[in-house]
């Protein structure tokens, strides 16, 4: 097996170690699974136990606790002691933060995800591709070979947080895993407790990650080595066979986009949001990669959050505590308020820095292309704080990344495209972002946010319907995605000084009053103009240089849309038909 390593340290003097793909295999018959190595490597044995913390014997639910020695809601620097010492592949890099390796799973792993099908939330369950059931017996054997893998280590971390700044839609999270990386992501990710609200925090929701062990392949219904299971009825979450991190704050998300809807009629949204000195709330919807982190920390404007909020009857709130941004390609000069933000406490993955230096190098994608950095929202210098507005959104944006260099920079949209678009949720899933995603693919994700949906799309389309319309908000469809060509024709991605210059003028009311004309195809709204963006660009029609035909690369797309659609076309009006695409 060939491996190569990075980020050495004196500590760790081998570096992050890593084989070439060995994954495992699909074949039944195969009795082991032929696991990449790094996967498998224990992160936080030790030969001698830490002195005990704290004790809490009773922090799980009924049936099963935990035996294992457990440090409660440790401070940030001694997360950093234990993943210095314990935990391959970690160091402080020269900013401050600190550098921690996931292993082989670096980006997320959606066809792992399950549901535990119970009569209390299984007719509300959007059962599919994207909710597949678990059987309670299957979940009481992975959430038991879960336990007992972290009662096998010297030491776990209990992580206590709200995800909610609404007070009175907040749900309390605790977070047991075996990493101090993961404790340290999760308490940047949630929201923090002063240290008296930790003295009588019960929580709602418990995550057990033991990612480092896999699930068992035989067991009824499970596709691999990697198990990300929800229980809606015992307030649970288990994780099994991937030690990335962003499976602990999608499985939270998850589990809001279940209870704001059902139990509260409040609508969750897979976007970021600030909100102008006027009081302007702006919210952008989109997938990974999109822009939403990088779009919504302008420092122009207070930012609420980057990936995840609420909209209820009084406002838009944030869900989460932290910022979870992309790394690949950052910069001071290109994203100032996020490259500031990675100092002591923030988290980086998978990154590469240095081993003299310790300087990070973010254009190096030796490990993956889904580098990432959790830091506390307050790490950004202007942010609303708490985070929660109480008025309701001017505008909202759907992100779209086009590698196909073919939806306009931007584009106005009417009620009935906005639902369309909204339901469509296209982009291209960039590459790293989920397990085995390399190069650029054409995607549509229901709501933006289809892997972590819990209820069926056209729930929360309607939600969203009535909420434009009685707030009377305007809706733009904006490209941050390639322009002149596609990805693979010839085209380039566009400018980050260009997008923001559309949203400038966006949030400025400038180019709500420009002259306007129709795109073909798909009928979108496109501007003449716009200040500080080239006139030629805001046209793909008219500054196409590509290799391949523009209309037939205009029509392949708008026919992926019309096919997509069909799934939704049983529910949609009329209106919401027409808005679509004519192909």
């Amino acid at each position: 097996m060939v491996t190569q390593s990075v980020n050495k340290t004196a500590l760790h003097p081998s570096g992050v170690q890593y084989a070439i793909p060995i994954l495992p295999s699909d074949d039944p018959s195969v009795s082991t699974p032929r696991l990449r190595r790094s996967s498998m490597r224990e992160h936080t044995l030790t030969t001698t136990a830490l002195p005990l913390h704290v004790f809490l014997p009773s922090i799980v639910h009924v049936h099963i606790t935990l035996t294992a020695r457990q440090v409660a809601n440790p401070s940030v620097a001694a997360l950093y002691e234990d993943a210095l010492v314990y935990e391959t592949g970690s160091a402080i890099t020269s900013t401050g933060a600190l550098s921690a390796y996931s292993g082989a799973k670096t980006g997320r792993s959606p066809s792992d995800k399950r549901i535990v099908k119970e009569e209390g939330s299984s007719e509300h369950i959007w059962w599919g591709p994207v909710n597949k059931p678990m059987t309670t017996d299957v979940w009481k054997i992975n959430r038991e070979r879960a336990v007992d893998y972290l009662n096998t280590r010297n030491r776990i971390y209990v992580i206590d947080g709200y995800a909610g700044w609404d007070e009175r839609y907040r749900i309390n999270v605790r977070v047991v895993c075996a990493r101090a990386y993961h404790a340290l992501f999760m308490r940047n990710m949630l929201i923090r407790p002063s240290r008296e609200d930790l003295k009588g925090f019960h929580p709602d929701y418990v995550i057990y990650n033991a990612g480092a062990f896999p699930a068992n392949r035989f067991t009824t219904g499970m596709t691999s080595a990697t198990s990300v299971a929800i229980n809606f009825a015992d307030k649970e979450m288990v994780i099994l066979g991937t030690e990335y991190a962003g499976e602990m704050k999608k499985g939270i998300f998850t589990v809001l986009f279940y209870e704001m809807p059902v139990k509260h009629n409040v609508l969750t949204l897979h976007s970021s949001a600030n909100e102008g000195k006027d009081g302007d709330v702006t919210v952008f919807f989109g997938l990974s990669g999109t822009g939403k982190t990088t779009l919504s920390a302008d420092h122009k404007r207070a930012l609420i959050g980057d990936d995840e909020h609420c909209w209820s009857d009084k406002g838009v709130f944030n869900i989460e505590g932290g910022c979870y941004a992309k790394c690949i390609g950052l910069s001071a000069e290109k994203e100032p308020d996020i490259f500031n933000a990675i100092k002591f406490g923030a988290i980086l993955e998978n990154t590469v820095f240095d081993p003299t230096t310790r300087i990070v190098d973010y254009d190096d994608t030796t490990l993956t292309e889904n580098t990432r950095c959790a830091y506390p929202i307050e790490y950004i210098e202007n942010t609303k704080i708490p985070c929660i507005s109480s008025n309701h959104p001017t505008n909202i944006v759907l992100l779209t990344c086009d590698a196909r260099g073919v939806l306009p920079p931007i584009s106005k949209l009417n009620t009935e495209q906005t639902m369309y678009h909204f339901i469509s949720g296209y982009t291209s899933k960039m590459a790293g972002t989920e397990d085995g995603v390399t190069e650029p693919q054409a995607t549509f994700s229901s709501c933006f946010a289809q892997p972590f949906l819990a209820l069926h799309p056209m729930r929360y389309a309607k939600m969203l319907a009535e909420k434009i319309s009685q707030h009377n908000a305007n809706a733009w469809l904006l490209n941050t995605g390639w322009v002149g060509a596609g990805a693979t024709t010839g085209g380039k991605r566009c400018p980050l000084k260009y997008t923001r210059a559309i949203l400038d003028a966006i949030h400025s009311g400038e180019l709500a009053k420009v002259e306007y004309e129709t795109y073909e195809t798909f009928n979108l709204q496109v501007p003449k103009t716009c200040s500080n963006v080239p006139d030629d660009i805001l046209n793909p029609a008219k500054s196409w240089t590509g290799s391949a035909d523009f209309k037939e690369e205009v029509t392949k797309l708008g026919q992926l849309f019309s096919e997509n659609f069909k799934r939704f076309s049983d529910e949609a009006t009329p209106e919401v038909l027409k808005a679509g695409p004519q192909v």
